[in-house]
């Protein structure tokens, strides 16, 4: 990508879309197209379209999409799969429509089989049940991702998908009943008094692998810039730990010293998410903030700015 080309960051407020603009920023890219809600629904076609035509971005970075945690997923299906196939739709059709020269689409791991071989390669996409709690979110996704492969097939477009695993960083959501799990963990443990038990859904023994919004901004970027050929790519570190585990990093890190309580009644989702990054390292980018480091910068962060809002 040239310094001066137009690109647009598609949810640049988000946990995704902030770190992709402070990420292509520190690169020296300046000629970013940014557009609230407020300003542009992506939802609404013909304002996507007077965007597009108006804007003529080189490059898109559709970071966009209605996401949340396990409870948010089970109370709202119908709003995850219509925001989220509306969003990418109207996004990469109008990609095509005006020409632009190379398209990053942001899917997610939970496209893949509940059941999944482990760790799991791009090629198990579509090879088993999807996990029923976040199936909308998932099945949109995958709809983008079959979006962009056939328009690269039909119309030549260079358009490429990445799978992020679970991820982590500045502006995350805290909200508990929307929010995933890692910053839900740290709200509860900072919300309770130092020697309060903490209540945790599921058993803790579901195995999950997290991966800083700054890492992953920088793969996507380098993705961009490296990568000429159209291809789904995973995006994540190759180490997991169990949800037991995860409680454990962040009590340290928060300081609290209660009592766990491990609620089995809720539900405890995929039993592992692993993903296979060799394709990833292959291509020559490898992550570089281990977990506890970033842990503990995130929490230091929010101690600093008082909010969880």
């Amino acid at each position: 990508m040239n310094k001066e080309a137009k690109i647009y960051v598609a949810g640049h407020k988000g946990l995704v879309g902030s770190a992709l603009v402070r990420a292509l920023q520190t690169q020296g890219y300046h000629n970013l197209l940014l557009r609230t809600h407020a300003e542009m629904d992506l939802t609404d076609q013909q304002a996507v379209q007077h965007f597009f035509a108006v804007e003529q971005p080189d490059y898109v970075f559709l970071a966009a999409a209605k996401v949340g945690g396990i409870e948010a997923n089970r109370m709202y299906p119908a709003q995850f799969i219509y925001n989220n196939l509306i969003i990418q739709t109207n996004v990469i059709h109008e990609s095509w429509r005006q020409k632009v020269k190379k398209l990053l689409f942001l899917g997610s791991s939970c496209i893949y089989p509940r059941d999944c071989l482990q760790p799991i390669k791009e090629e198990y996409l579509l090879t088993g049940t999807l996990e029923s709690t976040n199936e909308a979110y998932a099945l949109a996704k995958i709809a983008g991702i079959k979006m962009c492969e056939a328009y690269n097939r039909q119309y030549g477009t260079n358009y490429m998908c990445v799978m992020p695993t679970n991820l982590y960083g500045p502006g995350d959501n805290y909200d508990l009943q929307t929010s995933h799990v890692l910053p839900a963990l740290i709200r509860k443990f900072h919300e309770a008094l130092p020697d309060q038990p903490v209540v945790v859904w599921g058993t803790g023994m579901p195995r999950r692998e997290f991966l800083h919004s700054d890492d992953m901004a920088a793969a996507c970027v380098f993705l961009m810039e490296q990568c000429d050929k159209p291809q789904m790519v995973n995006i994540g570190t190759g180490e997991d730990l169990t949800i037991r585990d995860l409680a454990y990093l962040i009590q340290s890190v928060v300081g609290h010293t209660g009592e766990i309580i491990w609620d089995a009644a809720k539900p405890d989702g995929t039993p592992r998410k692993l993903l296979d990054v060799s394709r990833l390292h292959a291509l020559g980018w490898q992550h570089k903030i281990k977990l506890p480091e970033g842990i503990a910068k995130v929490y230091e962060q929010l101690i600093q700015s008082d909010r969880f809002d």
